[in-house]
């Protein structure tokens, strides 16, 4: 039988999206989306949260991560605001 639950990794990945977009997007998401300015604060957030860079190969600089890792992460993020995907 094939199991399809998730991995401890994935589900880590996942936690750290959901509390970077409730801690750094979900506050100040209607005064940037009304300014249309990008939060200068969710590109640092992202990166000390090791969320760039998912699935470029480890061997040039990214965190070789698979592409389920990158949609749990994704769609944490776009779920308090879609203009703030990984």
């Amino acid at each position: 039988m094939i199991d399809f639950s998730f991995t401890e990794n994935q589900l880590a990945v996942r936690d750290m999206a959901r509390e970077v977009a409730a801690k750094v997007v979900a506050p100040t998401i209607t005064e940037y989306d009304r300014a249309q300015k990008l939060n200068p604060n969710l590109l640092p957030a992202m990166a000390e949260a090791n969320l760039l860079g998912f699935c470029i190969p480890e061997q040039y600089g990214g965190l070789g991560m698979d592409y389920i890792s990158l949609g749990l992460a994704s769609e944490e993020m776009e779920y308090a605001d879609t203009s703030a995907r990984v």
